[in-house]
C-alpha cells in the first residue's frame, strides 16, 4: 500500500543576525534581539511553521553588525515554545561533534524532543582565520563536514561509539542521556545546505534533510534527482528536501512586485558586492562549478540565500500554487524569509498556509495537515 504524501512544511529564518533578510537600506521591521524573537517564534508556531533556523555567524561582516550565537539562541526558543522545532547552524571546525552531541542531547531534553542542527560546511574564509582556524578547499571541507554528521550520529545513536576519521576520531564514547526517544525520528533531525555537487552527493550518504538555495523549477529537479541518486547509490532512504524562498505575499502583485523593485533599488551595493565576491571563491573553486552562488546576479545576492529566485512573490494565491507545484518536485519544506516578521508571519498564516492546504487537498494520495499534529 502506498504512503500517503505529507503536507508541506514550514519553516522560517531566525532573526538573530542584525540587517535583516535583504542587504539593502529598505526599511525591514525586524529585530534581532531575543524578546523579539521570543515573540515571532511564538506567532509562528500559532500560524503553521513547524520550524525555525538560526542561523551562525561569528563576525561582524556583510551588513551583519551583530549576532546572537546560534545554538543558545535556539535553545532559548525552544523553552519558549511548545511545538514549534528549532534548527542550530554550526560549523564542523569550530565544533567537536561530541561537543555538540552533548550539547543536543541536553537542549532536546529540555525541549521535550524539538532540538535540531543544520551542518553548515562553511563559506566564510574570514571567520575561519580571524579565530586562527585552517581555511580548507571547498571538497575538503564536504569532507569534514560528513564525518562530523557519521560522529554526530554515532554519539547520538550507539554506546561505545567509534570513529577513525581524517577530521576526527571518536575513541570508545558513550553519552548518557541520550536524545529524547521520539517515534519516527532515531536522533534529532540534520540538516545539511550546499547546492554543489559535493554537498548533494553527501547529502545522499548521511543526512536526513537537504536545504537549497533559492531554485526555480529546474534547479530544483535537478538538485533533487542528483540528492536521490547519491542516496540509492548509498543504499539508504534519501533525504528530505528544503528549498529556501524569501516570501513577498501582498493583496495585489503590482504591489508584491513594487516591494520588490524598492528592495533592489535600496541595496546596499558595497556590502552586497563585498559578499557576492566572498562567495563567488566558494561556488568557483568546485571541479565542476556548480558551487552555491556560482550564477547568483546582483539582484539574487540581495537576499543572500538567493531566496527571490524562488519566486515566492505576488499574491496569496499565486504564492500558493507555486508552493504546491514545488512541492509535485519533490520539495518538502519551505525554509521562509521575510521584510517586515510580525505582519508577514501572520499575513502568511491567515491568507496564504489555508490555499495552501486546499491545494494540496487535491493532490493524490494527499495526508491531511492534521495528521502531522
Amino acid at each position: 500500500m502506498p504512503v500517503p504524501a505529507e503536507p508541506v512544511r514550514f519553516a522560517y529564518w531566525v532573526p538573530n543576525v542584525s540587517g535583516g533578510l535583504v542587504t539593502s537600506t529598505v526599511e525591514q521591521r525586524t529585530d534581532w534581539g531575543y524578546d523579539y524573537n521570543r515573540e515571532l517564534a511564538v506567532l509562528a508556531e500559532d500560524n503553521g511553521f513547524e520550524y525555525a533556523l538560526s542561523q551562525v555567524r561569528y563576525m561582524a561582516s556583510y551588513g551583519a553588525e551583530y549576532q546572537h550565537e546560534s545554538t543558545s539562541f535556539s535553545l532559548a526558543l525552544l523553552l519558549a515554545t511548545r511545538r514549534l522545532k528549532v534548527i542550530a547552524a554550526v560549523h564542523p571546525g569550530l565544533w567537536h561533534p561530541g561537543v555538540l552531541a552533548k550539547l543536543g542531547a541536553t537542549a532536546d531534553h529540555l525541549s521535550g524532543g524539538r532540538f535540531a542542527v543544520n551542518v553548515v560546511s562553511g563559506w566564510f574564509k574570514g571567520e575561519f582565520t580571524a579565530l586562527g582556524e585552517p581555511w580548507l578547499e571547498h571538497d575538503e571541507r564536504y569532507r569534514r563536514a560528513e564525518e562530523f554528521i557519521r560522529a554526530l550520529r554515532a554519539i547520538w545513536t550507539e554506546d561505545h561509539a567509534e570513529l577513525a576519521g581524517d577530521f576526527y576520531r571518536i575513541r570508545d564514547f558513550t553519552l548518557k542521556p541520550r536524545p529524547v526517544d521520539v517515534p519516527g525520528r532515531p536522533h534529532p533531525e540534520i540538516f545539511q545546505g550546499g547546492n554543489s555537487t559535493a554537498a548533494r552527493a553527501m547529502a545522499g550518504r548521511v543526512s536526513d534533510w537537504y536545504f537549497s538555495n533559492g531554485r526555480d523549477f529546474d534547479g530544483v529537479a535537478e538538485q533533487i534527482r542528483d540528492v536521490r541518486a547519491s542516496a540509492a547509490a548509498a543504499g539508504r532512504t534519501p533525504p528530505r528536501f528544503g528549498l529556501n524562498g524569501f516570501l513577498i505575499a501582498r493583496d495585489t502583485e503590482a504591489e508584491a512586485r513594487e516591494t520588490l523593485r524598492e528592495i533592489v533599488a535600496e541595496a546596499d551595493t558595497e556590502a552586497v558586492e563585498g559578499f557576492g565576491a566572498a562567495v563567488r571563491q566558494a561556488g568557483r573553486s568546485t571541479a565542476d562549478g556548480k558551487g552555491m552562488w556560482e550564477d547568483s546576479t546582483f539582484e539574487d545576492l540581495v537576499q543572500y540565500n538567493d531566496g527571490f529566485r524562488t519566486g515566492l512573490i505576488g499574491t496569496p494565491e499565486q504564492i500558493a500554487e507555486r508552493i504546491v507545484a514545488y512541492k509535485r518536485l519533490g520539495v518538502d519544506l519551505f525554509l521562509l524569509g521575510f521584510l517586515h516578521y510580525l505582519e508577514e508571519v501572520e499575513y502568511f498564516g491567515r491568507r496564504v498556509l489555508p490555499l495552501v492546504r486546499e491545494l494540496e487537498a487535491g493532490l493524490p494520495g494527499h495526508e491531511p495537515a492534521a495528521a502531522l499534529s
